[in-house]
């Protein structure tokens, strides 16, 4: 059984740093500043041989304006994290004590009748608690309550144990086909701010499982989603949108941006997503040569089409004309024209995204590269400004690594230039079948 925990509570009382101390690593962005978790964001914990999900939410915040589009989003995602968690922690904070916040979510919390665990926070020592109006958590009429330290680990063996505990006795250890979705492919969705990232996996979901709203940089934290439909199952990873260096104006978004890149190193094929009213800009550019870097499989998907696809047929060829133009000699990567809003063409992105995944391990036997390329560097040998210096390229062959890599070996490899090297690449695209994946080329001396 696929047990799930989500720790609420008010903003600031440390929710992000005991989901990271629970996943062991940090997914979450943790900082001074309150709100800074919108989504939910999901990782995995195990304690005593029992593997959960862990869910952080946003901070409750009551005293904002009806009419605050974020909020009332956060507010919609902490319900629907409640409602689909087995055993909520709800988090307090000790130094502060207890706030009208916090008995209005206790409130919210036995509406639910779920299996909810009080925990205190920031108690670096039991000891050291001074019993007040303020700090009796037992106003609350949540039972005990757990006093831990988040930031450095006191006290959550305890609370491990309670969790444990409760599993065991509501749930009985059901046994139920778990898929290791840490062997799964992930799918990540990168591009600049406000393009539609988080509204394309609310469509391929069918529900609004993330936040959209039109500020840009709404999404702060890297989110993962598990899908599964039409005979594919993968993770899918919402991101941050990357904004230029000189347009980054506060340190979260600083942080959000790294954690994109940070993202794109552990994600097999990433979605490249474009404002097609905007169109392909350097930004754009400065993030495909960052995924094709870390050699990740590319889909460019060119969102809001909905806008353009009643205009000429041409528009569309132009557009795409322009774009592989720009990325060349990469370019052979499938561009796909979409409305995430309107669920527009997105059913084509998966199974592209799995002929992607297959591309990207296909290897290719030595005599049939051979029996291809040397006829190729015969007939076009590469240029030499050196005299009486014939350069020849006698063998190739693909390395066993995880991305595509060759070996080309020559008698004279330092004398041959970025060009030929990128003429070999246009080569070895037109006669296998590497769609959206980057290769590497590599000449060394036989």
């Amino acid at each position: 059984m696929n047990y799930t925990v989500s720790i609420v509570g008010r903003p600031n009382v440390g929710k992000s740093t005991l989901f990271n101390r629970l996943v062991g690593r940090k997914k979450a962005i943790v900082h001074i500043q309150s709100g800074v978790t919108r989504d939910r964001i999901f990782g995995n914990s195990e304690w005593n041989g029992l593997k959960f999900s862990v869910v952080d939410t946003g901070g409750f915040n009551f005293s904002v304006s009806n009419n605050d589009i974020l909020e009332k989003e956060i507010k919609n995602q902490i319900l629907i994290s409640i409602k689909e968690t087995d055993v909520i922690l709800f988090l307090v904070d000790i130094k502060i004590g207890i706030l009208e916040t916090d008995i209005k979510i206790a409130k919210i919390l036995n509406k639910f009748k779920k299996n909810t665990l009080l925990v205190v926070n920031k108690v670096d020592n039991v000891k050291s608690i001074s019993y007040n109006e303020d700090t009796d958590f037992f106003h609350l009429g949540l039972g005990k309550y757990y006093c831990i330290s988040a930031i450095n680990g006191s006290g959550t063996g305890e609370l491990l144990d309670k969790l444990i505990e409760i599993f065991k006795k509501n749930f009985f250890f059901k046994k139920e086909k778990i898929v290791k979705r840490e062997l799964l492919p992930r799918f990540s969705v990168i591009g600049r701010p406000n393009v539609g990232k988080s509204t394309l996996i609310n469509s391929f979901l069918n529900k609004n499982h993330h936040i959209v709203t039109n500020i840009s940089g709404t999404t702060r934290d890297s989110l993962d989603v598990f899908y599964k439909k039409f005979g594919y199952e993968c993770i899918l990873v919402d991101t941050p949108g990357i904004r230029k260096k000189s347009k980054i104006i506060e340190n979260i978004e600083y942080y959000s941006s790294m954690k994109t890149v940070q993202t794109i190193k552990y994600t097999d094929i990433c979605l490249l997503m474009v404002d097609a009213s905007i169109g392909w800009e350097k930004q754009d550019i400065n993030i495909f040569r960052l995924i094709k870097k870390n050699n990740k499989g590319i889909i460019i998907l060119i969102n809001k089409w909905d806008l353009f696809y009643h205009k000429n047929y041409l528009i569309k060829k132009n557009y795409e004309f322009l774009i592989r133009k720009k990325i060349s000699p990469f370019d052979n990567v499938p561009i796909i024209f979409i409305s995430a809003k309107n669920k527009y063409g997105i059913h084509h992105i998966i199974p592209i995204a799995y002929k992607i995944l297959k591309s990207r391990k296909n290897r290719l036997k030595t005599n049939i590269l051979n029996k291809i390329m040397l006829p190729i560097f015969k007939k076009n040998p590469p240029p030499s400004k050196k005299k009486n210096k014939l350069i020849k390229i006698k063998y190739c062959t693909q390395l066993p690594l995880c991305t595509p890599v060759f070996i080309f070996f020559s008698n004279f490899p330092q004398y041959i230039k970025e060009s030929y090297k990128r003429f070999v690449e246009n080569k070895i695209r037109d006669h296998f079948d590497f769609i959206g994946v980057p290769i590497q080329i590599f000449f060394r001396k036989k």
